[in-house]
């Protein structure tokens, strides 16, 4: 699926989660993190879903696939009240933000590295905003070239950054700019320190080259490169 392709699902998911924003009277501020971490949640079940298929068959009686195994190939292990699937097909009436509150909860308990770090504030937005929201995240293809959820994701946090004023850009680096800085110091080799611009966005950037496989970026076939981020 193309870049042109790529483009309209972003608008298409960015004016229908607005459009839902601006019917629940909430600001972006109070809006923005929510919906990031419903797109997080959406890609995390993705990869869980694509490796649960490969790990069916070297479960055995006497070792079943557990959250290690999961975490072994740098997949977050989700839990059954975490799954995607789980949200979608909680029953009428059922309290959806206290119910992906829950999920985020117990995704910290089994993967360690993010307790305390993912959204837990679900409750402020009422059913049938999530249940939309729920829907709509659902929709985004499985089958879009490269990183999708990445770009996704990322162009969610700049609109948010938008919406909200110079205060929601404190933390974001538009990605012309992360385009001018790989064009500039052509991280290729050496050493680099990125306190602020964002690992992530210079590698998907440097892998544009590479038919957007990211894998194959230069950064990480270097083993010259020595990378601190913080």
């Amino acid at each position: 699926m193309g870049t042109i392709n790529n483009n309209e699902i972003e608008n298409r998911l960015w004016d229908a989660a607005d459009e839902l924003r601006a019917n629940s009277k909430l600001r972006s501020s109070e809006y923005s993190v929510p919906v990031l971490g419903l797109i997080f949640l959406r890609y995390a079940d993705y990869r869980f879903s694509a490796l649960e298929h490969e790990l069916a068959g070297k479960s055995t009686s006497r070792r079943k696939i557990g959250p290690a195994d999961y975490q072994a190939q740098g997949v977050m292990y989700l839990p059954d009240e975490a799954r995607f699937s789980t949200l979608l097909d909680l029953p009428e009436g059922e309290n959806i933000g206290q119910a992906i509150n829950k999920a985020m909860r117990a995704i910290e308990t089994e993967n360690s590295d993010l307790r305390d770090v993912l959204p837990k504030s679900y409750n402020r937005l009422d059913n049938a905003t999530l249940t939309e929201l729920l829907r709509l995240m659902n929709s985004i293809p499985m089958d879009i070239k490269g990183d999708a959820f990445g770009k996704i994701y990322e162009y969610f946090l700049g609109k948010f950054a938008m919406s909200e004023g110079q205060r929601g850009g404190e933390f974001f680096t538009p990605t012309c700019i992360v385009k001018l800085i790989v064009n500039i110091i052509e991280p290729f080799h050496g050493r680099i320190f990125d306190p602020a611009c964002g690992s992530r966005v210079i590698i998907m950037i440097t892998a544009d080259s590479n038919d957007g496989d990211w894998l194959s970026s230069p950064l990480l076939e270097n083993k010259n490169m020595d990378w601190c981020a913080f």
